[in-house]
């Protein structure tokens, strides 16, 4: 899908898949950071591989959350866009976890596209998946606003 002008032919589709992206332990250092979180499982690798099940630091769940704009801008042309907002998240779970150095990716079903004053209001069914898992990272419905 190269143009969101053209998404309301592809209510029920899936629109896009994301290239893969690395999650690197200097991203989730920053991210956690930003959070002002400091559970040892993100930010601690030696702790990790010592006392973790998965044998090093994982992503948190809400950066994986939060890189859904990325992944999505990086499968739709939304240059035709004023401005987007998130508008909300529903059903999100967090299925498998993303260990430092994975990569993950993004598919993007059009579940809604409604009209609104001035935009559109579209729910994406998304799955985030991460490369060599045969389970989803993430999935979510997630509610976007688009103006312009």
């Amino acid at each position: 899908m190269n143009d969101i002008s053209q998404l309301h032919r592809h209510v029920g589709q899936e629109v896009g898949v994301s290239p893969w992206f690395e999650i690197g332990q200097e991203r989730i250092d920053r991210f956690a950071g930003a959070i002002v979180a400091s559970q040892w499982i993100h930010t601690d690798p030696e702790r990790a591989r010592r006392e973790s099940p998965y044998g090093g630091t994982i992503a948190p769940g809400f950066l994986t959350l939060s890189l859904l704009s990325h992944l999505l801008e990086s499968t739709i042309d939304v240059s035709r866009i004023k401005m987007g907002v998130n508008y909300g998240l529903n059903r999100v779970r967090f299925t498998d976890v993303v260990p430092a150095g994975s990569r993950i990716r993004g598919r993007f079903v059009l579940a809604k596209f409604e009209t609104i004053k001035g935009g559109t209001q579209l729910t994406w069914g998304v799955t985030v998946e991460r490369e060599g898992s045969g389970k989803p990272a993430c999935v979510a419905e997630w509610v976007t606003r688009q103006y312009g």
